[in-house]
C-alpha cells in the first residue's frame, strides 16, 4: 500500500524550517526584496541552526537528508520567501559536483571549509552563448604543468560575488568541444577572478547573480572534480537532484500566495457578503488548491524516485520542475487578481510571490527546456 504521509523525522524536519522560516525570513523578506541585498545575517543563522547543507553528508557537516527530506525543507523556505531560500538552497547546487565527483580528500577540504567560514558557493555553468545548450560553452581549463589555466565568461551565476569558491565547468580541450567538459574548485580569492556585474532583477531580490570573468586564473590539478571530459554528464546529474528543490521552492510560494488571497477574500466584504462567497472567487480558490495538491504530489514522486534510485529521474525531476513554477506563477498572477488592488500593492507580499516565481521557470533549465527534456525521455 502507498502511504503519502510523512514520518516523524520528516514532521520534525518541517516543523524545524518552518520555525526558522517564521521568525527569520517572512519578517525580512520585504526589507531584502527592497534593498537587493545578500541576507548574510540570515544565511548565518542557519548555519548555527543547522539548516544549511541539509543533503551534504553528516560527517562533511551536512544533516544527510534524502532529496525527499530537501524537498520538505525547500517548500517551507519558498513559502516564506523563494529569494532568501535559493540563497540557501544555491549552495547545495553549488557543492553537488563536489558531491558526486570530488575524491574523499577534496570533499573534507572543501566541504570542511565552508561549514568552518560558514560559507556559500556558486554553481558557474551558464555563459553569455551557452545557457541550456551546455554543449555551446566555450571557457577553457588548459593543462600546463601542474596548474590548468582558466579564461572564461560566466553569466546569471547565483551567489557569484559572495561565493567562497565557484564550482566552473571548462572545456580542457576545446577542439573536443563539450566531450571535454570539466568542473573544477575555484577558490575566488585566486588572481585573476573578476566579478564583472551584478544583475538588477524583477524579483528574488536577496539572491545576487553575477557576471563573471576568469583571466588565465591558475587552478591546481588537484582541484579538478573527477577526471577529464564528464563535465556534462556531472552537469545533467546535478540538475536531476536539484530541479525538485526548485520544484519544492515554488510549490511553497504557490501555497503562501494561496493561503494570503484565501484569507484576504474571507475577509473581504463586498455587496454584503465575503467576496469568496461569489462563484467566480470561490472557483479560482478551488483551482489553486487542486493544483498545489497536485505539484505536491509531482514533486513528491520526483523525489522519492531519485532517492530510490529509479530510472525515470531525469523525466520526473523535470516534469516536477516544469509543473510546480507553471503553477507557482498562475496562482501568484490568481492571487494578485483575486485581491485586486491590495494584491497589487505592496502591502501584500503576493505581488513580490509573483514577480518571484517567475524566474522559477527560468533558472535550472527554462521549462521549455523541461519539455524537451520531458519528450526526449517519453519517447526514446
Amino acid at each position: 500500500m502507498i502511504d503519502f504521509s510523512l514520518s516523524n523525522k520528516q514532521i520534525e524536519i518541517q516543523e524545524k524550517y518552518r520555525d526558522f522560516a517564521d521568525r527569520l525570513i517572512r519578517p525580512n523578506r520585504m526589507k531584502y526584496d527592497e534593498s537587493c541585498e545578500f541576507p548574510w545575517d540570515i544565511v548565518k543563522e542557519a548555519y548555527k541552526e543547522g539548516l544549511m547543507n541539509g543533503p551534504v553528508p553528516v560527517q562533511w557537516g551536512g544533516n544527510g537528508y534524502g532529496i525527499f527530506e530537501s524537498a520538505i525543507t525547500s517548500e517551507e523556505l519558498g513559502a516564506a520567501c523563494v529569494g532568501i531560500g535559493i540563497c540557501i538552497d544555491a549552495n547545495t547546487l553549488a557543492l553537488t559536483p563536489l558531491l558526486l565527483s570530488g575524491t574523499e580528500d577534496q570533499q573534507k577540504k572543501y566541504f570542511g571549509l565552508i561549514k568552518e567560514q560558514q560559507a556559500v558557493a556558486a554553481y558557474c555553468l551558464t555563459e553569455p552563448n551557452a545557457g541550456s545548450d551546455v554543449a555551446g560553452i566555450k571557457s577553457t581549463a588548459i593543462l600546463k604543468g601542474d596548474k590548468y589555466i582558466l579564461n572564461g565568461h560566466k553569466r546569471f551565476i547565483t551567489n557569484g560575488e559572495v561565493a567562497a569558491f565557484h564550482t566552473v565547468f571548462a572545456l580542457t580541450n576545446p577542439e573536443k568541444g563539450a566531450r571535454s567538459l570539466t568542473p573544477f574548485i575555484v577558490p575566488t580569492d585566486l588572481p585573476g577572478v573578476e566579478i564583472v556585474s551584478k544583475m538588477k532583477k524583477m524579483g528574488q531580490n536577496a539572491s545576487v547573480q553575477n557576471e563573471i570573468k576568469y583571466n588565465d586564473v591558475e587552478i591546481p590539478v588537484e582541484n579538478r572534480l573527477g577526471k577529464e571530459g564528464r563535465g556534462f554528464l556531472v552537469a545533467m546529474q546535478t540538475f536531476n537532484r536539484t530541479r525538485t528543490g526548485v520544484a519544492a521552492l515554488s510549490l511553497g510560494a504557490a501555497r503562501e500566495a494561496y493561503e494570503i488571497s484565501r484569507d484576504w477574500t474571507k475577509d473581504r466584504i463586498q455587496f454584503g457578503k465575503p467576496i469568496a462567497a461569489n462563484q467566480a472567487v470561490a472557483f479560482m480558490l478551488a483551482d489553486m488548491a487542486t493544483e498545489i495538491e497536485a505539484a505536491r504530489m509531482l514533486t513528491w514522486r520526483a523525489a522519492w524516485a531519485y532517492d530510490t534510485n529509479q530510472k525515470d529521474i531525469a523525466v520526473l525531476s523535470a516534469m516536477s520542475k516544469l509543473y510546480a513554477s507553471d503553477v507557482a506563477m498562475k496562482v501568484a498572477t490568481n492571487a494578485v487578481q483575486a485581491m485586486g488592488g491590495d494584491g497589487y500593492s505592496k502591502d501584500y507580499p503576493v505581488e513580490k510571490i509573483m514577480r518571484d516565481v517567475k524566474l522559477c521557470q527560468i533558472y535550472e533549465g527554462t521549462n521549455q527546456v523541461q519539455r524537451v527534456v520531458i519528450s526526449k525521455g517519453i519517447l526514446k
